[in-house]
């Protein structure tokens, strides 16, 4: 056994050991780097029978290795947009919480001014009305008609005082209330900051994971074809020369190279296509109006903002709480930068499925889910224009039908994207 034997069977030992191996490094290259055979090598091999044998062997192990280690790169790589999307979704509802709770802790604070500023008028009726004129000349008083008229003002203050001390009473409570909302306010926006960090922390592990899946990915690629020509090479018992492998497989790698170019360029056809049409009333998707931004689908929107009843299906459930609005424009149909910015995540995020998210500055950012397979147009740190085409809508994730699940971001937590994006001349 040669040492590419001996490397080619050690891969996929190293693959049933991975669960170990990435606790230690999760999202690292490899330790050692595959001895992949070249055409000389296949060609001696050729010339004797156990080292054929032997060069075949090697060659098996070499291809069931690229396998696994991208099916385990994969998996990881989902495992980690799992955690991110579990991550993100605490965070948001953390977010809208302590926002809820100060919106609460603010109108009892406004209920106790305005109580305690009519407590204030009651208390100057009461200094007109009232006070030591009034009692002397109730003392003083030699006449029936008199007392009786002083008897009626005093009721009357009787009655200012009862209502003074309702409105006092009342000011106390919305105070008392106040407080204690802004203190519950002030507990949930700490841990509305702990659950943030830690989604961030999520969101660059589940980039990494990504990344690491896709190296693998192309790695395959780059060298499986090769290696099963290689293969087919050494067990052929006819006379065709290994040059004739050679110029087969450089055929067939230009022939996947223009089907992949023909493949990207007609689904961005479809997607602009397919959002040209207006996509059901929604209007122009990726139209840039004076404010700089663009409506990021022509769909119309199928779920609006805020709490709901949840959606299962065989995918599972979707949120109870939802984060953005649905735009649905139909399958294929294009996904538009909201904004210029530039793109911090994109790939596979839990329930959004395949995702993009990108940072506008100034600590706003958008978000845009369910997008197909293969519907990705852009990457990681990419600056992308407004209104530019960054994607296809799909129905990846806890989707039930294709739309575009789009969010926006005021420094970090979700806001409602109809009063944003209308105050930007966009209606979604």
């Amino acid at each position: 056994m040669n040492r590419r034997t001996a490397l080619g069977i050690g891969i996929l030992g190293v693959a049933a050991l991975s669960s170990f191996g990435t606790a230690l490094n999760p999202f690292g290259s490899r330790a050692y780097a595959a001895d992949y055979p070249s055409w000389d090598d296949v060609q001696a091999a050729k010339a004797n029978e156990t080292a054929k044998a032997a060069e075949i062997t090697n060659i098996q192990n070499l291809i069931a290795g690229l396998e696994a280690e991208v099916a385990a790169k994969q998996q990881l790589a989902k495992q980690a947009g799992d955690e991110f999307y579990a991550a993100q979704q605490e965070f948001f509802v953390a977010a809208w919480r302590a926002d809820e709770l100060q919106r609460q802790a603010d109108e009892q604070a406004a209920a106790a001014d305005d109580a305690a500023t009519k407590a204030g008028r009651v208390a100057a009726q009461l200094y007109r009305n009232g006070g030591d004129d009034t009692s002397m000349e109730l003392f003083f008083s030699g006449s029936a008609a008199g007392a009786d008229d002083l008897l009626t003002r005093l009721g009357t203050m009787d009655k200012l005082v009862e209502r003074n001390q309702d409105l006092y009473a009342q000011a106390v409570t919305a105070r008392d209330s106040a407080q204690s909302l802004s203190d519950q306010a002030a507990v949930q926006r700490t841990e509305r900051d702990r659950l943030q960090k830690i989604a961030e922390e999520k969101m660059i592990a589940a980039q990494q994971a990504a990344e690491a899946a896709q190296a693998a990915l192309d790695a395959q690629n780059a060298k499986k074809g090769e290696l099963e020509a290689q293969l087919a090479a050494l067990q052929d018992t006819t006379a065709r020369t290994i040059a004739e492998y050679q110029e087969g497989e450089r055929i067939r790698k230009e022939a996947e190279e223009k089907a992949r170019r023909e493949a990207e360029e007609k689904a961005r056809r479809d997607a602009e296509a397919a959002s040209g049409g207006g996509g059901g009333g929604g209007g122009g998707g990726g139209a840039v109006v004076g404010s700089g931004w663009a409506r990021p689908s022509s769909g119309w929107q199928s779920s609006g903002y805020g709490w709901r009843a949840s959606q299962c299906g065989s995918q599972g459930c979707a949120s109870t709480f939802h984060a953005g609005v649905d735009l649905a424009a139909g399958c294929g149909a294009g996904i538009y930068a909201a904004s210029a910015g530039r793109v911090v995540y994109a790939g596979y995020n839990g329930g959004y499925g395949n995702y993009v998210k990108i940072d506008h500055g100034g600590g706003i950012g958008t978000g845009y889910g369910h997008i197909r397979n293969g519907g990705i147009f852009v990457g990681v740190g990419q600056w992308v224009s407004a209104g530019q085409l960054i994607a296809s809508e799909g129905n990846t994730g806890r989707s039930f039908g294709c739309h575009c699940h789009f969010e926006v971001y005021v420094n970090g937590g979700t806001v409602n994207p109809v009063p944003f994006m209308a105050a930007r001349g966009i209606s979604v």
